[in-house]
C-alpha cells in the first residue's frame, strides 16, 4: 500500500526527507542512490546498501511433483535447513536496522519443515513482516491455527487452474477442492481472532494468489481470480511459466513479447498512450490491434516498458538463502538449474556470495565483491542476450559477449518482467 508524503526544499536545495521514510528505505547520511528522471517525476532508488528483503528457504524438497517444477531441470541434492543454520540467520538479522522483511521460500514446499511454525514464530519476535508461500496442501487446520497466532503477515498460495482437471494438469498430485478447504480453512480461523475488526483488510495473514501462466490454463485466469475473490484475497500475482524442460516451451505467452520490449530505446519506435478504458465486447478487438506491434505502452502515464532491464531482487533490497546456509543475490542464483529459451538449453550456475555457517549476514552482505555486483545489477550493463540469443556465451551465466563476469545476468527473464516473484 502507497504513502504520500510532502516534503520541503531547504535554502541549499536540498530535499528534506522525513524521518520515517529515510528510515524505511535505508537513505542514512554518506548513502548513493539513483534517481531516475521521466516526463513529469523523479524516481529515487534504493541505495544498494540497505538490506530490505531476505528470502529464507526451509527446504528444496516438496511434497508435489508439477510439470512446472526446476526439478526436472537440475540434479540438485535435497536438504532442509538445520536449526543451527536458521538460528545464525536470526543472530545476524538482530543487528539489522530497521528488521528486514523476511519470505519463507524457494525451490520447496516452506510447510513440509518440520520446524515451520517455530521459523515463522521467530521472525516475527525480530520485528520484521513475514511472508510464506505454499502450494496449500499442507495448510491443515492446526497449521493455520498456528500460522494465524504467531502473527504470519501474508501466505501467497499457488492456483494455477480454477477446476479440479485443470489443477491437477499443473499439480501433479495435488486436489483443488482439497487446497481451497484448507484457504477457506485459514479465513474462518483467522477471523475467529480478529472478529471485532471484521475486516478482511485488517486480518493476518493476508492472503495471496499466485497464477503460473501458460498455454494449458490462461483460459482458466478468470475462473481464478473468481476463486480469490471468494477467498478474501487482497493480493494477486500472474507470472509467466519458466520451462525447465524443452516441452515446456510450447507452453509459453511470451515469445513476442521479450524481443519486443527490448527495442523500446528504438528511435522509430511509437509511443501509445491509452486512457483507462473499458475492456468489453465493444472495445475488445480494437484495442487489441491497436496494441499489436513494437510500442511502448502506457496506461494513464504508467508505462509497461519501465520493466525491462530492472533486477527486481535489487529494487527490493533482498538476498537470498538457501537451505544449507548459502547466500545468493537472488533465488534464480541459488540453484545449478538448466532452462530453455528460443530452444536452446540454458546452463544457469548458482552463484554464493557467502554462507551464514561462516560469516555474519552484515559481513556477507557489505563484502566489496558483493556490493559491485549489486551496483552492476543496478546499473544492468549486460549484453542483450533475450534480443539475439543462441550464440556460445549464451549457453550459461557465466559470461557474455561484452566480457560481463559471472553471473552474466543480459537473459534474465525476472529483469524483463516476465517472471515475477512475490
Amino acid at each position: 500500500m502507497t504513502k504520500d508524503f510532502v516534503t520541503d526544499i531547504n535554502k541549499d536545495g536540498c530535499l528534506i526527507l522525513p524521518p520515517e521514510l529515510a528510515r524505511q528505505f535505508g537513505l542514512v547520511p554518506g548513502a548513493r542512490i539513483r534517481i531516475e528522471s521521466n516526463t513529469n517525476k523523479l524516481t529515487l532508488l534504493r541505495p544498494v546498501t540497505q538490506l530490505a528483503k531476505v528470502y529464507i528457504e526451509p527446504t528444496n524438497r516438496c511434497n508435489l511433483d508439477c510439470v512446472t517444477c526446476v526439478r526436472h531441470g537440475w540434479d540438485e541434492p535435497l536438504g532442509s535447513m538445520s536449526s543451527e543454520t536458521f538460528s545464525r540467520i536470526i543472530e545476524g538479522l538482530r543487528s539489522i536496522d530497521p528488521p528486514p522483511d523476511i519470505f519463507f521460500g524457494g525451490l520447496g514446499e516452506p510447510l513440509s519443515h518440520p520446524n515451520i511454525l517455530d521459523m515463522v514464530r521467530e521472525a516475527k519476535a525480530l520485528g520484521s513482516k513475514v511472508e510464506l508461500i505454499s502450494n496449500g496442501t499442507l495448510l491443515s487446520k492446526a497449521v493455520s491455527t498456528e500460522l494465524v497466532a504467531v502473527g504470519l503477515d501474508k501466505i501467497w498460495v499457488s492456483l494455477d487452474g480454477a477446476t479440479p482437471e485443470s489443477y491437477a494438469d499443473v499439480r501433479l498430485g495435488a486436489a483443488l477442492p482439497e487446497v481451497l478447504k484448507n484457504l477457506y480453512d485459514l479465513r474462518h480461523t483467522r477471523w475467529l481472532r480478529y472478529r471485532p475488526e471484521n475486516f478482511d483488510l485488517l486480518l493476518k495473514p493476508q492472503i495471496g494468489i499466485v497464477f503460473v501462466a501458460m498455454k494449458r490454463n490462461i483460459a482458466d485466469l478468470p475462473g481464478v481470480l473468481s476463486l480469490a475473490t471468494r477467498l478474501g484475497s487482497l493480493h494477486f500475482m500472474v507470472t509467466n511459466v519458466l520451462p525447465y524442460t524443452p516441452e515446456m516451451q510450447e507452453e509459453i505467452l511470451y515469445s513476442r513479447a521479450v524481443t519486443d520490449s527490448i527495442y523500446i530505446s528504438s528511435p522509430l519506435l511509437r509511443f501509445l498512450d491509452f486512457p483507462k478504458m473499458d475492456v468489453s465486447p465493444a472495445t475488445r478487438e480494437a484495442l487489441y490491434q491497436a496494441m499489436r506491434g513494437d510500442h511502448y505502452l502506457s496506461i494513464s502515464g504508467a508505462g509497461f516498458g519501465e520493466r525491462n532491464n530492472r533486477c527486481p531482487f535489487i529494487d527490493k533490497g533482498s538476498m537470498a538463502i538457501r537451505w544449507d546456509g548459502e547466500v545468493s543475490p537472488c533465488l534464480a542464483l541459488m540453484h545449478d538449474h538448466k532452462m530453455y529459451v528460443y530452444k536452446y538449453e540454458r546452463s544457469i550456475k548458482r552463484h554464493a556470495v557467502g554462507n551464514v555457517l561462516n560469516q555474519s549476514i552484515d559481513q556477507i552482505w557489505n563484502k566489496p565483491e558483493y556490493l559491485n555486483l549489486r551496483n552492476r545489477l543496478l546499473e544492468f550493463n549486460f549484453s542483450p542476450c533475450l534480443m539475439c540469443g543462441g550464440c556460445e556465451f549464451f549457453e550459461s551465466n557465466q559470461e557474455d559477449c561484452i566480457g560481463s563476469p559471472a553471473p552474466a545476468c543480459g537473459g534474465c527473464l525476472w529483469a524483463q518482467g516476465v517472471v515475477q516473484c512475490p
